[in-house]
């Protein structure tokens, strides 16, 4: 049964990965559309074709592989500087930029002059190219608020789990109490495994969150409401300052790091608490913040994976991972001992967060990538609007095929740092826990 789930989470993935390919592309092709813009092809995947329609001047089809798609409009690139399309030349560098120039008219078609990408307004290009990437972020925000409000996340409730027996300082990292140690506040004042704190010192807690910053900013005489067996109890504790773990101000912890503030010693018991819409939208801000700032950390990030990949080290919980690592992932969830809905809510935040990257990946400002044909759009219009400021002839549109070797540079990058994380996804996989 197992071994089932597990193939079923798998196509799930990919079943959900190939969705978030067409919808990224739909932005482009709809915008494409609406601007003029001749669209010959419009496919999802990569390699040879399986399946193809054409409707329109548009061919509508899925190819093999599944690890991309693509729309092909016509005019990426503008013609040389004598508007005609020039002979092949031996220099390398040379020949990537006419290739690629020749490769966006290759498909022209009489009447195809007045449909050509790069003769729309660089606001209309901007808009052509951010369109895909948005589609992504849409759909990521839409699942995430939808399973954060209607099946919640597990999460530290005001629910009491245990409570410490003695006062230890959190960088003591033991639970066993020395020789001569006092007792907790919290076991001082009778507070009982399974009490769920309704109000500290006469403040509603509505969240963990909310109880703990109270708790830290206490130290002396304390009033706690708890609801036990149905009934109301109110206890008094006598808060006393201690070293503890500091936190990172999204819920977690930072490791090794503490602080002294006020304790009163329980651990809080977790649960899968729906979230309201101002808590939703906070969580679905961080979860931007740290999607970025794993990006711009992902080349210090490389050593490690090399290690995991090649020489057996470990493959840590924040390691980059690829659609293979994505979707043995999702194996692993379904196949998880948990409730289905649970197992659903999870599959769908692997999904939002696949998504999520994918907008952040293609703002990259570097060509091949979306982000590089928006960044040359932009600086067509900045070039434009300084002409005309200072009075000079329009310079016309920004050549963006010149940035070809370029392109082809970071694609290459692209390519080995993708063959790196299939390696470890397969050798050295990163796993639930």
């Amino acid at each position: 049964m197992t071994t089932w789930m597990t193939i079923l989470g798998i196509v799930v993935f990919v079943v959900g990965l190939l969705f978030s390919i067409a919808w990224h592309e739909l932005g482009h092709l709809s915008t494409a559309k609406m601007f003029g813009i001749r669209v010959p092809q419009y496919m999802v995947g990569f390699g040879p074709t399986l399946f193809s329609r054409k409707k329109g001047d548009t061919e509508y089809g899925v190819k093999a592989i599944p690890l991309g798609g693509y729309i092909r409009m016509i005019g990426m690139f503008p013609p040389g500087n004598d508007g005609q399309l020039q002979a092949r030349s031996s220099s390398p560098f040379r020949g990537m930029i006419e290739d690629a120039r020749s490769a966006a008219f290759e498909e022209l078609q009489p009447g195809d002059e007045k449909r050509l990408f790069y003769t729309r307004k660089p606001w209309k290009r901007v808009i052509v190219m951010f369109a895909g990437p948005f589609m992504n972020l849409i759909l990521a925000v839409v699942i995430f608020m939808s399973v954060l409000m209607g099946f919640g996340i597990n999460t530290q409730t005001t629910q009491v789990g245990s409570v410490s027996d003695c006062v230890i300082s959190a960088a003591a990292r033991t639970d066993t109490c020395p020789a001569g140690a006092k007792d907790s506040p919290a076991k001082a004042a009778g507070l009982r495994a399974g009490d769920k704190i309704v109000s500290f010192n006469g403040n509603a807690v509505p969240d963990w969150g909310a109880l703990q910053q109270q708790i830290r900013d206490t130290t002396g005489p304390a009033t706690l409401v708890v609801e036990r067996h149905g009934e109301r109890t109110t206890l008094h504790a006598d808060l006393i300052e201690n070293k503890v773990a500091k936190t990172d101000g999204h819920g977690g912890y930072v490791a090794g790091e503490y602080v002294t503030a006020g304790f009163l010693g329980f651990t809080p018991a977790s649960g899968v608490v729906p979230q309201t819409f101002g808590q939703s939208v906070d969580r679905m801000g961080n979860m931007v913040q740290q999607g970025a700032e794993a990006l711009v950390s992902l080349p210090a990030k490389i050593p490690d994976l090399w290690d995991a990949a090649f020489n057996g080290g470990e493959r840590k919980q924040d390691s980059p991972m690829g659609v293979v690592g994505a979707a043995r992932v999702g194996g692993e969830v379904f196949s998880l001992d948990i409730p289905p809905e649970q197992r659903v809510a999870t599959m769908l935040f692997l999904v939002a967060g696949f998504n999520l990257s994918l907008f952040l990946f293609n703002m990259l400002p570097l060509l091949p990538l979306d982000g590089g044909h928006i960044a040359g759009a932009v600086w067509e219009s900045i070039r434009r609007a300084f002409a005309k400021i200072v009075r000079r002839p329009d310079p016309g549109p920004f050549d963006v095929a010149r940035l070809m070797p370029v392109a082809y540079v970071v694609a290459g990058i692209f390519i080995c740092f993708t063959l790196l994380v299939l390696v470890a996804d397969v050798v050295n996989p990163v796993k639930l826990t």
